[in-house]
């Protein structure tokens, strides 16, 4: 058993200053591992404040919230990056650790939790952690050749992941654009009256109006109101002192349960009330199939449940029980949001408030179009669902197998075998 400390050091050297060009990474800039942006802009005062500089194979890590996923490994050529002060730059020692086992050790969900832990002990407004807390850290250390095996397992599953959330935001990228051209543009009842060419089946084709009305809108579609196709209600928070409100017993969504997904799908809660909970929330339990949206710092993150889930003041809940289905609803939320936006008020935050936003109007096709719309849209979400829950097991499965095969308790061979069969 060794530390972290004797293993990897803090980086704090700053970039030569000069007149130059350089990407620089803030927190919200990295997520689970992965750099968002790599596009060059100038560094605000820059030269006049120095920034930390990196390199290939160095760890990024929020010192704010260290359980948020706001962390990266650096696996390209990073010489014209800087980095926030909020994150610290971890570099390992190689002769002692290959640089991705000890960013799988360090993003794993038992360190992630024991540094909020740490984090959440000290007194100030955010949850903040130091190096010095991570240098304390406990390891197990295999010898480089059993690290690169584990690290070899463990890439093979990441890789995974990220195709899986690759086909993702591709099908996102499907379904929103043609929503956006049937919904928001009304592509075929313009080519029509345009004369174009049929780019629909010819049945789907058939069911567009041939014209737009007086209003702009495809003839015999209805101008309607969010509020009236939705039933748009809030939550809260059962009083954190009071023991028997928190339990196991139903999931209990923040709008911080959705920053760090990477698909619109809510599969579970990082906390859970009990009944005593529930009855304290005056929209109760929501079923499945509800459409988060998030109404205050931030606006906009959006999701749709997948299992009965309470919520609490962050959030307009919509609930979808008339003629729209939830997946026309997240989309048109998505399509929205700037008119969402412009509804929002607020001295110290942004919000959006249900009274504000149940009259956002809404667009509603005819029947035979939402159908031929749900037909479409409906499989493209449930593959986008599908692959979201094999992510969430292979995580469950990397974090489960990570201390075992750094403790030797169980063989390479065996770690696979559990694999396959959790899938």
């Amino acid at each position: 058993m060794t530390t972290v400390g004797s293993l990897a050091a803090s980086i704090s050297d700053t970039h030569p200053r000069g007149k130059v060009r350089l990407v620089f990474l803030n927190t919200s800039d990295i997520l689970l591992g992965k750099v968002l942006h790599k596009q060059y802009s100038p560094v605000a005062r820059w030269p006049g404040q120095a920034k930390k500089s990196i390199q290939r194979n160095d760890i990024l890590f929020s010192e704010i919230r260290p359980a948020n996923g706001r962390w990266a490994f650096i696996d390209f050529d990073a010489d014209d990056y800087v980095v926030s002060t909020k994150l610290m730059v971890i570099r390992s020692r190689p002769d002692k650790t290959i640089p991705r086992f000890l960013y799988h050790f360090l993003t794993s969900a038992k360190t992630t939790s024991w540094l909020q832990h740490l984090a959440e002990s000290r007194s100030g407004t955010f949850p903040q952690i130091t190096f010095d807390q991570i240098a304390e850290l406990e390891i197990e250390l295999p010898s480089l050749r059993v690290q690169a095996a584990i690290t070899s397992f463990l890439d093979a599953i990441d890789d995974k992941i990220e195709v899986n959330h690759g086909i993702n935001e591709t099908l996102e990228t499907i379904v929103q654009a043609t929503f956006k051209d049937w919904f928001v543009q009304f592509g075929p009842t313009r080519a029509k009256m345009e004369g174009r060419s049929p780019y629909l089946a010819a049945d789907t084709w058939a069911l567009f109006p041939n014209r737009l009305d007086d209003d702009d809108k495809p003839e015999g579609w209805e101008a309607s109101t969010i509020g009236r196709e939705v039933d748009a209600v809030g939550g809260s928070t059962p009083s954190t002192t009071q023991a028997d409100y928190w339990g196991d017993e139903y999931c209990w969504a923040t709008p911080k349960d959705l920053s760090t997904l990477t698909a619109p799908v809510l599969l579970g809660t990082a906390r859970r009330i009990s009944k005593a909970g529930l009855s304290q929330i005056g929209s109760g339990l929501l079923p499945a199939g509800t459409v988060l949206l998030s109404s205050r710092a931030p606006i906009g993150y959006l999701a749709i449940t997948m299992v009965p889930t309470a919520v609490n003041q962050g959030f307009i809940a919509m609930t979808c029980r008339r003629r729209l289905s939830n997946v026309f609803v997240w989309l048109w939320t998505h399509a929205s949001m700037e008119a969402i936006l412009q509804h929002a008020n607020g001295s110290t935050f942004q919000e959006i408030s249900k009274s504000n936003f149940r009259p956002i109007p809404v667009t509603v096709p005819s029947q035979p179009v939402l159908a031929a719309f749900d037909a479409l849209a409906g499989p493209i979400f449930e593959r986008i669902v599908a692959n979201e829950r094999e992510s969430r097991t292979l995580i469950r499965t990397r974090d489960l197998l990570l201390p075992k095969l750094m403790a030797g308790e169980i063989r390479m061979r065996d770690a696979e075998k559990i694999t396959e069969a959790a899938l």
